[in-house]
């Protein structure tokens, strides 16, 4: 079942959204890639969505699958963000 992932750390993605980041994506499956930071997306189901840009067009990641993210610009607003295991306590 999905855990929505903690306001502050959505916010997060959020900010890396709004500035079009290029962000280092680490998996919790021990996979990873770098790309684009696009936007954010709630599925009919409540699930949560950090949408990317990579190379073969934008790919969306179940944020409960993110084990963390790592901004790649020069200047970002917040370092490494650890997101795995961290959800929201409502």
């Amino acid at each position: 079942m999905y855990q929505p992932l903690d306001c502050d750390l959505h916010d997060l993605l959020e900010i890396a959204c709004l500035y079009r980041y290029l962000v280092k994506v680490e998996l919790v499956d021990g996979g990873g890639f770098e790309a684009r930071a696009l936007t954010t997306h709630t599925s009919a189901e409540k699930e949560e969505f950090f949408v990317l840009e990579v190379e073969d067009g934008p790919c969306s990641v179940r944020m409960d699958r993110l084990l963390a993210i790592t901004p790649l610009e020069a200047g970002a607003r917040f370092g490494r963000v650890e997101l795995a295991g961290k959800v929201c306590a409502v």
